[in-house]
């Protein structure tokens, strides 16, 4: 069984008092009590046509999932931004990401220009700066040495996850472990270990369409167990004729860190441009300098957090419905 840490976080450093609060942060302080702008409303697609038998081989499996390598980049500026454990405003964003690492998400209100949240990664780095008191605060970290010491950071995976967590996800048949085994539900179920050695992956499929519908990220416990510290959920998935793939347009990715309350980020996105960056900025993937503090997370002194209490990852599930073909808030 697959279980998640209920953290005890209450003398937290701050760093781990402000990864929890970043978003409702970032959120509050850009909506200021107003109203945000509108955003074009998800629409419901039809349903992606089936591609696998009714027992399907895993190579079969793998190649459906895989169709998404043709997405080499995906952009949008018709997305919104919700906390929703803090039962926040929507708020507007823009997404944009280009293989393998590039990614690049801001969120802001156009009569409070700078003031918002982003959240970028490339090839070396990946970043997020948010709204610190009256200042502005940015936390970056080169990918290998946040890598190399990943089992004690207090964000529990490395951010560059993003872009397999909002549907480009490739399976490498090489590392897959278990599967595809038909759960009770109907939807398929691949087990893989990911490239770091560390870490393993479940991945939940649609039996007819093959594709990603939710993601558990688990590392092992020192008990031999496992415990889940991060989790991808996506819907209302629509099929794209060029290049053939299917991607979803509500994601909700949920990270469980070690010395922070869980996070819950739902993206909904309006509409996608495939294969081409809706964006004019040369600096795009480049991490901003602008921001007054700038903390390298590799370098911050961290407390070593208590000893987590561990319950059942099919308890903590009730608090975000299990998928059902939509994602319920």
């Amino acid at each position: 069984m697959i279980r998640t840490t209920t953290p005890r976080y209450s003398n937290a450093p701050k760093l781990g008092r402000q990864l929890s609060a970043w978003l409702m942060i970032a959120v509050v302080f850009v909506c200021g009590g107003a109203t945000c702008m509108p955003q074009r409303k998800v629409t419901d697609f039809p349903a992606p046509p089936p591609v696998l038998s009714d027992v399907p081989e895993l190579s079969d499996v793998i190649a459906a999932v895989n169709r998404n390598d043709a997405v080499q980049q995906l952009s949008t500026n018709s997305a919104s931004i919700q906390d929703i454990h803090q039962k926040t405003p929507r708020f507007t964003a823009n997404v944009h990401l280009q293989r393998e690492k590039d990614f690049r998400l801001r969120a802001s209100l156009p009569i409070i220009l700078g003031s918002g949240l982003d959240i970028g990664s490339n090839r070396d780095v990946f970043w997020f700066e948010v709204p610190d008191g009256m200042s502005r605060t940015m936390y970056f970290a080169r990918h290998d040495q946040y890598q190399n010491q990943l089992q004690h950071a207090a964000i529990p995976v490395n951010p560059a996850w993003l872009i397999e967590a909002i549907g480009l996800v490739h399976l490498d048949p090489a590392l897959v472990i278990q599967g595809p085994v038909r759960r009770d539900d109907g939807l398929l179920e691949i087990r893989s270990r990911m490239p770091d050695g560390i870490h393993q992956r479940v991945c939940y499929i649609d039996a007819d369409g093959g594709f990603v519908t939710q993601q558990l990220l688990t590392k092992p416990t020192i008990g031999g167990g496992e415990i889940l510290i991060a989790e991808s959920r996506t819907a209302d998935h629509r099929f794209y004729e060029n290049p053939a793939c299917v991607l979803p347009h509500k994601i909700l990715l949920r990270l469980l860190p070690t010395e922070a309350p869980e996070m819950n980020l739902m993206i909904e996105v309006g509409d996608y441009s495939v294969n081409q960056i809706l964006s004019g900025d040369p600096n795009l993937f480049v991490m901003p300098q602008t921001a007054p503090n700038i903390r390298d997370l590799t370098k911050l002194s961290l407390a070593t957090p208590p000893a987590p209490t561990e319950t059942s990852y099919t308890q903590q599930a009730t608090l975000i419905p299990e998928y059902r073909g939509t994602i319920t808030r």
